[in-house]
């Protein structure tokens, strides 16, 4: 199988099997390892000091993925290790802050890049809130997007701002960055809360029911993704379907105007988004705002 050996940020990094495929339709390792490198200055300061979870697909697409959370004992040493207590256990994460690293995870077929909604400065605390909109069996990407709609119009209530993005299948991420000040319980609470408050105003559209089968024609409202120690595929992560999409953030009027669909941003196609758009997720990472408003009646 073919490999490499590159040297990034005075570091030698063994890239391998560079010509397994990935997507069925013919992206393979090398693909994936170039598309990580050319978005490492857009998506690292995303996931900067954030713990990881690998999420791996060695076998590409068509195997079994797994997760692993503990970074292997067989990692360079220059990859960062954080330790983590959990009830059970220490659990020693990646912290993936520079170029070097996001390669050496994409050579580990790691499609899609998981972090935490807090860094480590601060882990008890996150300094994200998410809105996980996950489209039932019925449901359409148009729904999803008018749920997004309405889920910022309460949001903008209380005077949180709300960015958007494809999660790259078929469902949105609202990313709402907040003040690293709250519990995770307290932000799980806050989010309940708006999910809640939209169910009321649109039961037949939106829902917080955790059954699968009682969720069709619905819009999900995921609110739980704010527990401690949950990940997101954040923004520019790939996503492991055919076409190889992109999480991809949007400008809210994109987002009124309904035109558009999460196969319309994919690994050849975000690049020229981006030179025309610039990071739109940009002000996530200098926004901070506070829940206080929303924890008073929660």
């Amino acid at each position: 199988m073919k490999e490499s050996f590159v040297i990034v940020s005075d570091h030698e990094i063994k890239l391998t099997n560079l010509d397994k495929l990935i997507w069925p339709e013919g992206l393979n390792k090398a693909h994936l390892l170039k598309y990580y490198s050319d978005m490492a200055p857009y998506i690292l300061p995303h996931l900067y000091n954030r713990p990881i979870v690998m999420k791996r697909y060695p076998d590409g697409l068509k195997g079994a993925p797994f997760y692993q959370k503990e970074c292997p004992e067989y990692a360079p040493s220059w990859v960062r290790r954080v330790p983590v207590e959990h009830s059970e256990k220490v659990v020693n994460y990646i912290i993936c802050n520079d170029k070097v690293t996001l390669l050496w995870l994409a050579n580990q077929a790691c499609i899609e890049m998981h972090a935490w909604l807090a860094r480590i400065d601060n882990l008890e605390s996150p300094d994200l809130a998410v809105m996980d909109l996950d489209p039932a069996g019925g449901a359409t990407f148009r729904d999803t997007m008018e749920i997004a709609l309405l889920v910022r119009r309460v949001l903008d209530e209380y005077g949180i701002k709300s960015f958007p993005k494809t999660s790259g299948a078929s469902g949105m991420h609202l990313f709402i960055p907040i003040k690293p000040v709250y519990t995770w319980q307290q932000v799980t609470g806050a989010m309940k809360y708006i999910a809640e408050l939209v169910v009321g105003v649109y039961p037949s559209k939106a829902t917080t029911e955790r059954k699968v089968e009682k969720r069709h024609d619905k819009v999900y409202l995921d609110y739980l993704q704010n527990g401690r120690g949950k990940t997101m595929a954040f923004q520019y992560s790939l996503r492991p379907l055919q076409g190889a999409p992109v999480s991809t953030p949007l400008h809210w009027s994109e987002v009124e105007t309904g035109d558009i669909h999460p196969m319309y941003f994919t690994m050849e196609t975000i690049f020229n988004r981006l030179q025309s758009e610039g990071d739109i997720f940009k002000r996530v990472l200098e926004m901070r705002q506070s829940l206080d408003d929303v924890l008073k009646i929660s």
